[in-house]
This record gives structure tokens, C-alpha cells and sequence, in this order.
């Protein structure tokens, strides 16, 4: 994978969205600059992998750090892309599809380790 090619101006904007806020907000959050926020998202400039790293280190955006940095999601251990975060206004919906994943394959896992044990 070309890590060069991956717009992250495009995947900053899609988790700002997700997490319906404001570029002020999500600029804050990250401790970016309001104006260089705006610029990542509109493709001006480049966002940097030090970027990426203030992004994924704040709690409620460390979901996505395998889709933001790889491309790939892995539900049962919590890292989602955007858009399974939000189905209904508050998000409910997917965090009970995600609770039930995460049962579900405690459910499996348990029955494989009585089976093998």
C-alpha cells in the first residue's frame, strides 16, 4: 500500500462528520489550528502523519485509527470507519450492532475453548 496516496484530508473530514462536529471542535479536540483543519479537508495541504498521530490519541477518536491509517476495520476489537458510527441520531443503533458483535464472538470464542479444552 502507498501510504502517499491515502487523501487523509478526506478520512479527517468523514470522522469530523461522524462525530458531528464542527471544525472548530474537531480542531480543538486535536489541538490543530482551526484554518489548517479547513485546509486539510478542502485538499489545500497535505495532512502530515504527525497529524494523524494528535488525531488518534484522543480517546474518542481512537476507534478509527486501523481504518485511518490502514484502510481495514476490525469491529470485535472496536475499530470502526465513520460511517458505523452514527446510524441514528445519537449513534445508538451502531453501538448496539457493535455490543452484539463483541457478544456474539465472546459467545463463539467460549464454545471454542470448551470444545478444545
Amino acid at each position: 500500500m502507498n501510504i502517499l496516496s491515502i487523501d487523509y484530508g478526506k478520512k479527517l473530514r468523514a470522522i469530523r462528520k461522524s462525530e458531528d462536529l464542527t471544525q472548530r471542535q474537531f480542531a480543538e479536540l486535536a489541538g490543530l489550528s482551526l484554518n489548517t483543519v479547513r485546509a486539510y479537508e478542502i485538499g489545500q495541504q497535505p495532512a502530515r502523519s504527525e497529524v494523524m498521530v494528535r488525531v488518534i490519541q484522543v480517546n474518542i477518536f481512537k476507534k478509527y485509527t486501523m481504518w485511518l491509517i490502514h484502510d481495514e476495520i476490525a469491529p470485535t476489537a472496536g475499530q470502526i470507519a465513520p460511517a458505523l458510527t452514527h446510524c441514528g441520531i445519537d449513534g445508538e443503533e451502531a453501538q448496539k450492532r457493535t455490543r452484539k458483535t463483541v457478544e456474539d464472538s465472546d459467545v463463539k470464542s467460549s464454545r471454542y475453548d470448551q470444545k478444545a479444552g
